[in-house]
């Protein structure tokens, strides 16, 4: 079965023929719009759309004079009709509900996603990742899905037996294996090689992620048979790929921002039928102050992309490379009825959005709600640390009775990036602690699913937090709490409000809890509004500031102290561990 069958089991295959050839009327028609054909890249003008429930029947010219009392009717007035726009690659469980995201990111244009579903599976495995799926169907607009690749810095998350690779890869929406860090595929062939082979033989798509490969390194990676990149930052990295055969994802996302850089590649004369326009996940704030994926369309526009290729970059190349050209992408009979109507090709502005052959949002306004999922009880009792915390769990213990002992020290070279840092430190009765004089807090990483409490507690440079604790539950790849902090005292009741929440993000001083946002599903998702959120990480990224950390994101900063994809020096709550050799390795030099 492929991504899109279920879409086609009732497709009116002779109500469509009827309505195309003049036979029968359309429940909707579009008249007089000027419709942009990715096809073959051109604008045409005095045309019209019929549509028949869900499915695009005529495009061109009315095969009959239009009935109002049978078919509503939509005239443009010369206006433009384009395509549905896809975010091919997203994140749709990070904090946001999914009904809840969907209210913004619809209203904007956009009828498809491709979401990854990487950040369920360490906390309730193959069932948390199936107690998901169900959240993204019967929904305004298509959300199909990858399976988690399951690379993790933690051996307990690090990949997946065949059977649970088999079940999720049979799920329906499910178009491939989702993004597979290259530095753990070559590090760790024997676990990640059979999965590879497994998706391939299932004739669905590899997903990559080959940040700071290049030359054979790359060659190699792209030999395992991935199929797309979305980590290039320049664009000499994106032709690299690009030569190789892979569909290129260009992120212009809260994460990341890379489509100014990498839209230098329009001087190189090449094709962009592989490029591709995708987010890599919006924060709340974002969507709701930028929007989606008509922004990030309308920025390739800015940057000097023509309209069509833009359009294209975020409708048929995505479709194409997923294999859901057969459904969406662009405008044409018996495809899915997804396309917006826009002042004109260069501004992206939607007047109305139809998804499914339904207006789901005119004049930014939804009016169609999607569905909220109801989670499992499981799904919302994820932190099952038994016992609240002591200060005195959060200890640095010397090995040995000695004035300085030699560690090895998390440092934040930038914002996100990290290396290895081995300098002494001073013991005091046997006892290590943070000195924010040299910028050097404590972190520790506690499992909260597979072996409930056990913990490693590390040392982190370069945070500037001068007092109090910040943790969160949603720390990347792992199933783990994350937190870091000057007070041990502050950083057991961060973790313990955490627990008592069964997920979420906390901010303390003083014994005084600061700030706070609720994750209660699989400790990862709010069940707020997207203002609501919105405004609650405000204040907690205003709370943190008032600690003496001022990263543009800390809570980014925080959470991907745990992730797998980021050079170099990790924590979890089996120790630290060096991305360069994949290795786990201890506090002490």
């Amino acid at each position: 079965m492929t991504a899109t069958s279920s879409y086609f089991q009732n497709m009116p295959l002779a109500a469509l023929t009827r309505v195309a050839s003049g036979l029968e009327d359309a429940d909707l028609a579009i008249l007089n719009a000027r419709i942009v054909n990715v096809y073959s890249g051109e604008i045409l003008d005095n045309c019209s759309i019929g549509i028949k429930g869900e499915w695009i029947a005529w495009v061109g010219d009315c095969p009959k004079i239009v009935d109002e009392s049978h078919t509503r009717i939509i005239d443009t007035k010369g206006k433009t009709v384009i395509p549905g726009f896809i975010d091919g690659h997203t994140h749709v469980a990070w904090l946001t509900d999914p009904a809840e995201f969907l209210k913004t990111a619809m209203k904007g244009g956009t009828t498809t996603l491709i979401t990854e579903t990487m950040e369920t599976f360490p906390i309730r495995g193959g069932d948390g990742v199936k107690d998901f799926l169900p959240a993204l169907k019967n929904q305004p607009i298509k959300i199909f899905a990858t399976a988690p690749a399951m690379v993790s810095i933690s051996g307990k998350t690090k990949g997946m037996p065949v059977d649970v690779l088999s079940d999720l890869l049979d799920q329906e929406g499910m178009v491939g294996l989702g993004e597979a860090y290259w530095q753990a595929v070559m590090q760790d062939p024997d676990i990640f090689l059979p999965m590879f082979g497994q998706v391939l033989a299932s004739g669905k798509l590899l997903e990559g992620h080959s940040a700071g490969a290049s030359g054979k390194k790359l060659m190699a990676y792209a030999a395992a048979g991935i199929s797309s990149c979305h980590e290039p930052i320049s664009a000499e990295e994106a032709l690299s790929r690009l030569r190789l055969g892979l569909y290129v994802m260009i992120r212009e996302g809260s994460i990341r921002r890379d489509l100014e850089a990498i839209s230098k590649i329009r001087d190189f004369g090449i094709d962009f039928r592989r490029l591709i326009l995708v987010t890599d996940g919006v924060s709340p704030a974002d969507l709701l102050h930028k929007g989606y994926m008509e922004y990030v369309v309308q920025k390739a526009i800015d940057c000097g992309f023509d309209a069509i290729t833009a359009i294209q970059m975020a409708t048929l190349n995505v479709a194409e490379h997923f294999g859901l050209d057969d459904l969406v992408g662009g405008i044409a009979p018996a495809k899915h009825a997804d396309m917006l109507i826009i002042p004109n090709p260069g501004r992206i502005i939607p007047d109305i959005v139809i998804s499914r052959g339904r207006v789901v949002a005119e004049n930014g306004q939804v009016l169609t709600q999607p569905r909220r999922h109801a989670f499992s009880k499981q799904s919302l009792a994820s932190v099952n640390i038994h016992e609240p915390l002591d200060p005195a769990d959060f200890s640095i213990r010397s090995p040995v009775d000695a004035p300085f002992v030699r560690v090895r020290i998390i440092d934040l070279v930038t914002e996100l990036v990290t290396q290895e840092l081995q300098m002494e430190m001073p013991v005091a009765d046997r006892q290590i602690i943070a000195d924010t004089e040299k910028n050097i807090i404590k972190v520790a990483a506690i499992d909260r699913v597979h072996e409930p409490g056990k913990r490693f507690v590390g040392l982190v440079r370069g945070t500037g937090m001068k007092s109090g604790a910040f943790a969160s539950s949603a720390a990347w790849d792992t199933s783990d709490i994350i937190v870091v902090g000057v007070s041990d005292a502050d950083m057991a009741l961060a973790v313990n409000r955490i627990r008592e929440m069964q997920g979420g993000v906390v901010v303390c001083d003083q014994q005084v809890i600061l700030a706070e946002l609720a994750l209660p599903v699989m400790g990862i998702m709010a069940q707020v509004s997207l203002s609501e959120m919105a405004k609650q990480l405000d204040a907690i990224r205003t709370a943190v500031r008032g600690l003496g950390v001022h990263f543009s994101d800390p809570l980014l900063t925080l959470v991907t102290l745990t992730g797998a994809a980021i050079p170099y020096l990790r924590i979890c709550d089996e120790g630290l561990v060096n991305l360069k050799n994949g290795k786990t390795t201890g506090l002490w030099v």
